[in-house]
């Protein structure tokens, strides 16, 4: 009798990480499922992140879907910066080591700040959407606009 109470704690131990990674394959199926529609999508603990054309959506994964799932458009950033224990950094040379870190985009009314776990992944994302933003900034305007523009209704 006294073999099986001591057993009793490592059985439940056992079952609360059989239940955490239970947890953790239905929050991955949920992502998977909701990053098939995108171009580009990341995945952590801290959020996921997927990118269509010029949007970007950003939210948190659970096991029931998405939460709290923000869209903005690449168009409507000003700057886009890492950000390694609040202190904007290099995204060519980051450094190894930080405990919060973001990637934000600066937009004219807000700033969106969107976590990662690892320092390498935010650079790599940071660079990837710096060059697409680029090529926004350079495309020039279509030429029905220019027109519309141009014409004062006569």
């Amino acid at each position: 009798m006294i073999h099986g109470l001591l057993w009793l704690p490592l059985l439940a131990v056992f079952i609360g990480l059989a239940w955490a990674g239970w947890n953790e394959y239905q929050k991955l199926e949920t992502y998977r499922q909701w990053a098939d529609s995108y171009d580009r999508a990341k995945f952590d603990i801290y959020s996921v992140l997927a990118q269509k054309g010029d949007q970007l959506t950003w939210g948190k994964a659970t096991r029931k879907g998405i939460v709290q799932p923000q869209t903005f458009s690449l168009n409507d950033v000003q700057a886009i910066r890492l950000l390694v224990d609040g202190q904007a950094v290099d995204l060519q040379a980051p450094p190894e080591r930080g405990k919060a870190i973001e990637l934000e985009f600066e937009m004219s009314n807000a700033s969106v700040r969107v976590p990662f776990t690892q320092i390498n992944l935010a650079a790599k994302w940071g660079e990837v959407l710096l060059k697409d933003w680029g090529k926004l900034q350079l495309v020039p305007p279509s030429s029905e606009e220019s027109s519309l523009s141009g014409s004062n209704g006569s």
